[in-house]
């Protein structure tokens, strides 16, 4: 019971990286973008945004019914980069359905659109704050030891903050990938193309930055990753994938692209969950927080996993619905119009 929790676990937050992560990248976009993206982003992820942050919603629920030891303790040592995050979510969703639906007039559409485009840097930023957290291993369990040592130390350093600009980077380039999909404008084709040529550069050097400060914090993170097989396999498979990808940004093959960006992010994720596992959180002046040592009693286990297999039974056609409906229906609407 426990190993298929964790499975599903697991690929409810490569879902949310893949699927969320590029929404959250589409308001990224259009910062980097000063606004001309705007068009094509909301069209892109109107239909699916909200149902994305499902995905979020199912790690916290597995996490606070199956693991709930992992649950307090996040939530107790990290909550403050943790309701950065929840705002950050608010304000970016709350700005979104505003300026698509509701708001005409440009000054106000203004204004919701820069509260969009930065609280999705804001949000993405203190999510990988809030993972550096988790992985580095500076969470305390001693609370007498002071508020900065339990509350900010174990994020407010320079391996979280390198983790929230990698992030930053990669679902940026997740929504620059995936909006080339919905482009059929040369100039917005040429323009992508080259903002996603520029966040290639970014996210190698992020990458290599995420591994220094690692080592600058004490956390062996480049050994860790040495002498894991499936983590260097991982690191080496996004790395060979690196020049297909240029390839074919230069040849504008979008299915490729996709399929491309999503096979390295999902190579990274993979490559970290290896050198975590069984750990799911590390912490600094006691034993780490495993899978085994935090998972709730088998009563517990067999019906969250009842509940699990019900929901992914209904939920995961009901989302292969949508996306049909509102991407491949619109592309197919579109041809029609053309012809």
């Amino acid at each position: 019971m426990t190993e298929i929790i964790i499975l599903i676990l697991g690929i409810s937050l490569l879902l949310y990286v893949l699927l969320g992560g590029a929404d959250f990248g589409g308001g990224i976009l259009e910062l980097i973008s000063r606004g001309k993206a705007s068009g094509i982003v909301s069209r892109a992820i109107a239909p699916v945004w909200e149902a994305n942050h499902m995905w979020l919603i199912l790690v916290v629920v597995i996490l606070f019914v199956g693991f709930p030891t992992v649950y307090s303790t996040v939530l107790t040592a990290l909550h403050i980069p943790v309701l950065l995050v929840l705002i950050g979510i608010i304000l970016r969703g709350s700005a979104f359905t505003f300026r698509h639906y509701d708001i005409e007039e440009e000054t106000p559409k203004a204004i919701y659109s820069s509260i969009f485009r930065y609280s999705s840097l804001f949000t993405t930023f203190f999510l990988g704050v809030t993972t550096g957290g988790i992985i580095l291993g500076d969470i305390t369990l001693d609370y007498s030891q002071g508020f900065y040592a339990v509350y900010l130390n174990p994020w407010l350093n320079w391996f979280s903050l390198s983790l929230g600009i990698f992030l930053v980077i990669l679902f940026a380039f997740l929504a620059t990938i995936y909006t080339l999909g919905e482009t059929k404008e040369q100039r917005h084709v040429e323009q992508f193309t080259k903002i996603a040529k520029y966040l290639i550069i970014a996210l190698v050097m992020t990458g290599a930055l995420v591994f220094a400060t690692a080592e600058l914090e004490g956390h062996p993170l480049f050994f860790e990753f040495y002498h894991s097989i499936p983590s260097m396999v991982s690191v080496v498979l996004a790395t060979l994938a690196l020049p297909l990808l240029w390839i074919n940004l230069r040849r504008n093959n979008r299915q490729m692209l996709r399929l491309i960006a999503g096979f390295q992010t999902t190579m990274i994720v993979l490559g970290w969950f290896a050198i975590q596992f069984p750990v799911l959180v590390k912490i600094n002046d006691g034993m780490d927080i495993t899978v085994q040592s935090s998972i709730a009693p088998k009563q517990t286990q067999l019906q969250l996993l009842i509940a699990l297999i019900v929901g992914v039974l209904v939920v995961f056609p009901y989302m292969g619905y949508l996306y049909k409906t509102f991407k491949f229906g619109n592309k197919a609407s579109d041809k029609q119009k053309a012809s």
